[in-house]
């Protein structure tokens, strides 16, 4: 039997040596050469895998560590980036640490779900492969947790393999407990998979059942888009009409509200007006209007949505 002394001193050289070394990677971090952006991310020196075991019941610390540093590198990436992002490719970013942090920290801890969460929406505008590989291992460590088999399908609802999304959303629907959503979802991504209401429902699924502000954020930001989205095909159809009755493309947004007004947007919402009663997107930027040829657009310098 191990002598409790000796435990608490193998105990506190652990710790220790962990300070150290966070301290000298901060140091190394200011005294550090530059070095070409493309060899900017070194590889991570310690290895979740080989510290199992060995850290004497502090896994689950190092695990949030781990955690805490993918979050503070991904925003790094972003706050440092000089071109505008796409959330659906964040590869001009080259985030390559990213997984190995998340993986790590799964490694640590096999059922720390945020992480598997956050993998399974971040990791698809990065590296699908690894998107995929995160939310497998989710599930071989949590085969009974039905929300790691919709992330998993929501991954593969992104690479349009509607297919394989029915198939997953079928095994986490057959998990007791798992909502009705689950079933349906499986039979919507067999005949609309690709239908902006089914977006509609995975984001909006998102936003409700995540406890991470930065998901549901996102999520919120891509229910947005789909309002807009439809706005703007109403919004086209409309100016269209008017330029097939007149002969001409409208020169205000005045000149097409009759024609608005009795147009039933999916969403449910009306269509929104400033206060010079100019049309506006669901950021509150207003739609561009072109005059010339009879279209809508947004406004790249106002709007906070996508510019696709």
């Amino acid at each position: 039997m191990k002598s409790p002394t000796k435990t608490i001193i193998a105990a506190a050289v652990i710790i220790f040596g962990f300070s150290a070394i966070f301290v000298l990677s901060n140091h190394l971090e200011r005294v550090k050469p530059e070095v070409p952006e493309g060899f900017a991310d070194r590889d991570l020196a310690l290895q979740g895998k080989n510290l199992k075991g060995f850290s004497f019941g502090l896994e689950g610390a190092i695990a949030d560590w781990y955690w805490m540093q993918s979050l503070q590198y991904i925003g790094k990436k972003v706050v440092d980036s000089k071109d505008d992002l796409n959330l659906e490719n964040l590869k001009p970013l080259n985030p390559r640490l990213l997984y190995p942090y998340l993986d790590n920290a799964t490694d640590l801890d096999p059922n720390f779900l945020a992480v598997y969460e956050y993998g399974a929406v971040v990791l698809p505008a990065i590296d699908a492969a690894e998107a995929i590989k995160i939310a497998e291992k989710g599930i071989a460590n949590n085969p009974n947790k039905w929300r790691l088999y919709q992330q998993l399908g929501y991954i593969y609802w992104r690479l349009e393999n509607y297919e394989k999304a029915a198939e997953v959303y079928a095994e986490g629907a057959a998990i007791e407990n798992a909502p009705t959503f689950l079933k349906m979802m499986s039979a919507k991504m067999k005949s609309e998979g690709g239908s902006r209401e089914v977006a509609r429902e995975i984001y909006l699924r998102m936003s409700e059942e995540t406890d991470d502000d930065r998901i549901k954020e996102n999520a919120a930001l891509r229910l947005l888009e789909i309002d807009s989205l439809d706005e703007r095909d109403a919004i086209r159809a409309a100016l269209q009409n008017f330029n097939e009755k007149n002969g001409r493309c409208a020169s205000s947004w005045q000149e097409i509200f009759p024609l608005l007004r009795s147009v039933k947007l999916a969403s449910g919402k009306d269509f929104r007006v400033d206060k010079n009663t100019d049309l506006i997107d669901p950021t509150g930027a207003p739609y561009v209007l072109d005059k010339q040829n009879c279209y809508v657009l947004l406004d790249p310098e106002r709007t906070k949505l996508p510019l696709k």
